[in-house]
């Protein structure tokens, strides 16, 4: 089955890259730190796009300084480049897509533990884009061409895959092309792919720039306000540093409420960590930021993984969940 045939490459990729991924995480460990935390400087995986603006927000208004933390993001190309460095401790925290984690997960690569939601999908926040002078006009158009997603057994190859099931097509009607979301619209414009599924600030940056038109939001039907990601670690991390991972929840919580209630603050962080402009940082369209750890929603990632084929059997992601410190 291809679907299954692509899931034992990806996780063959992500145990290659496990094995050489630096182990140089910051050391600090010193006890009786500001607010008492095991570790007073985290390193967090972030990408450059939208689903991480409250950690920015956190840091502009001193939500981890007052916890004691010390940030420091590192921009990583996808959560199937950040998952090994997890593991293998160059990161304290990621971003962890929801899909890749749990894939991770049934594969053994380690225990991972989800400390907070980071986004949810909305409407035309994942689209399915091509050239405005492409010929393709519709989803079944999309036969035998071939797509940018951000990685191969991702939630990019979830989300088409259920765009294309919901037109008539299968994924083995189209080619993937994995790549992170930066090298997508130029390969896009060159022709070296004929179709991108992307998210915001690239969604907005390549209809504003280059005229792309969308065929397609993949978040619709089995994928409406589907659950995105959250901030993820691993079980040793969270055993060894648990009041600084309760000092991260509770300053990301805090952001993640001001995201979801406040736009001009999300607008206003963008910039920080991504190539967007401010003009075009107004006009994006945003997911939700939700506060809360749902298990009946993240369940819906598992039980839609195991129905297309991407897991083996069915996971209960409830021993995943940190509960939120009080």
């Amino acid at each position: 089955m291809r679907l299954l045939g692509r899931r034992a490459l990806v996780i063959g990729v992500i145990a290659a890259l496990t094995l050489t991924a630096c182990s140089g995480a910051d050391t600090d460990t010193t006890a009786g730190g500001n607010n008492g935390l095991e570790k007073t400087t985290i390193k967090v995986g972030i990408l450059p796009i939208a689903d991480v603006a409250a950690l920015f927000i956190a840091q502009e208004r001193g939500f981890f300084k007052a916890e004691g933390l010390t940030v420091k993001p590192e921009i990583v190309a996808s959560t199937q480049v950040s998952i090994p460095k997890l593991v293998s401790g160059a990161v304290d925290i990621t971003l962890g897509n929801y899909f890749s984690v749990l894939a991770a997960q049934e594969a053994k690569m380690a225990n991972f533990r989800i400390l907070a939601d980071t986004f949810q999908a909305k409407q035309d926040v994942f689209d399915i884009v091509v050239r405005k002078d492409s010929p393709i006009q519709s989803v079944k158009d999309l036969k035998g061409k071939k797509i940018s997603v951000a990685a191969l057994n991702s939630i990019g190859t979830l989300a088409v895959d259920s765009t294309l099931r919901a037109n008539g097509l299968s994924p083995e009607d189209v080619e993937y092309a994995p790549m992170p979301f930066p090298e997508a619209p130029g390969k896009l414009a060159s022709g070296q792919t004929d179709a991108a599924w992307l998210t915001e600030p690239f969604l907005t940056g390549v209809q504003k720039d280059m005229g792309a038109r969308k065929i397609a939001d993949t978040m619709t039907g089995a994928m409406a306000d589907f659950p995105i990601a959250g901030w993820t670690t691993i079980e040793p991390t969270l055993t060894k540093y648990p009041k600084a991972m309760a000092a991260f929840q509770r300053a990301i919580v805090k952001a993640q409420q001001i995201a979801d209630s406040d736009r001009k603050a999300v607008e206003k962080v963008l910039p920080l960590y991504t190539q967007i402009k401010p003009e075009t940082a107004a006009i994006i369209t945003l997911g939700a930021y939700p506060s809360t750890l749902n298990q009946t929603r993240i369940q819906r990632v598992a039980d839609l993984m195991l129905e297309y084929g991407y897991l083996k059997s069915k996971m209960n992601v409830g021993p995943l969940l940190v509960p939120m410190p009080q």
